[in-house]
C-alpha cells in the first residue's frame, strides 16, 4: 500500500480489448513500467491498440482469443501470470444482440450467453486459485445497467449481464477474506461498435476514453459497484425498485433493441 491508497496495478488483463471500453482501457493504463495483457477476437483493431499503449510506454502482449475456447484462454493466461503475475484481470470481452419486436434466435441467445457468461468464467477460473494464493489482486468483471432488469427485444444480453452482475457481487464477498479485491462495473450507453448498431436514442451516450477514465478511478478506489453515468444509474435503480407492474407499462413504452 501507498499513501493514499492501494498501489497501482502493474501488470493488467484485459479480454475485449480490441475495441470499445477494452480498447480504451488499455490506453488509459499503458504507461512506462506497465505490462499489458490484450486478448480479442479481431487481430488487426488488436494490433493497433497494442501499438498505441506500446507507444505509452507499456509493455505490451496481445493474442487473438476467442473466449469461450476455455482450453487456449487457459493455456494463455496462466503462461501470462507465471511470466508476470496479473494484479488487475479485467474481464470485459462481451457482446450483444436483440431481436426488435420478436423473440431472439436460439443461435443469438446461445452466443450472446456463451461470450458474455462462459467467456467470463473462462478468463476467470484458471486465475482465481493463482490470485487467492497470493492474497492480492482485484478482479474487474463487465457487467452492464441492462443487468438490473430485463428489457424487451434484449433477453439474452440483459440475462448475461444481470449472471456477470450477482457473479461479481458474490465474488467480492467470498474472496474479500482472501486479500483480493472484486468490482462490478455497469455501465449505460458507451460508443462501441456495438451501440453503432443501436437504431434507436441513447440517452447519456458516453465516449469510450471517458468511460474508461471514470472506471479506472473507481478501480483505484475499490468500489464494489461501478454504475454510470449517474443520472441512468439512478433511473434503472428506481425502475427496478417499482412494483412489476408499474416497470412493465413504463418499459413497454421503450424504443426495443435490433
Amino acid at each position: 500500500m501507498t499513501r493514499g491508497g492501494p498501489v497501482p496495478p502493474r501488470c493488467l488483463l484485459i479480454t475485449g480489448a480490441s475495441s470499445g471500453i477494452g480498447a480504451a482501457l488499455a490506453e488509459a493504463y499503458a504507461a512506462p513500467g506497465v505490462t499489458l495483457r490484450l486478448t480479442g477476437r479481431d487481430a488487426t483493431r488488436l494490433a493497433q491498440v497494442a501499438y498505441q499503449c506500446t507507444a505509452a510506454g507499456a509493455v505490451v502482449e496481445s493474442a487473438v482469443l476467442d473466449v469461450t475456447d476455455a482450453a487456449a484462454m487457459a493455456a494463455t493466461v496462466l503462461d501470462w501470470d507465471a511470466a508476470v503475475p496479473f494484479d488487475l484481470v479485467i474481464a470485459n470481452a462481451g457482446i450483444s444482440a436483440g431481436s426488435g419486436a420478436g423473440l431472439e434466435s436460439e443461435a443469438d441467445l446461445r452466443q450472446v450467453t456463451d461470450i458474455n457468461v462462459i467467456g467470463t468464467i473462462n478468463t476467470l477460473a484458471p486465475l482465481l486459485p493463482r490470485l487467492t494464493a497470493r492474497q492480492q489482486g482485484h478482479v474487474a468483471v463487465m457487467a452492464s445497467l441492462a443487468g438490473y432488469r430485463g428489457l424487451a427485444g434484449a433477453a439474452a444480453y440483459c440475462a448475461s449481464k444481470a449472471w456477470v452482475k450477482a457473479y461479481g457481487e458474490a465474488l467480492r464477498l467470498t474472496l474479500a477474506p482472501l486479500g483480493v479485491r472484486v468490482s462490478v462495473i455497469c455501465p449505460g450507453f458507451v460508443k462501441s461498435r456495438i451501440t453503432d448498431q443501436n437504431k434507436f436514442p441513447m440517452p447519456f451516450l458516453m465516449p469510450a476514453p471517458r468511460a474508461a477514465q471514470i472506471i479506472k478511478r473507481a478501480l483505484a478506489a475499490n468500489r464494489a459497484r461501478i454504475a454510470f453515468p449517474w443520472p441512468m444509474a439512478a433511473a434503472i435503480h428506481l425502475i427496478a425498485a417499482l412494483p412489476a407492474a408499474w416497470a412493465d407499462r413504463l418499459l413497454q413504452r421503450l424504443p426495443q433493441k435490433t
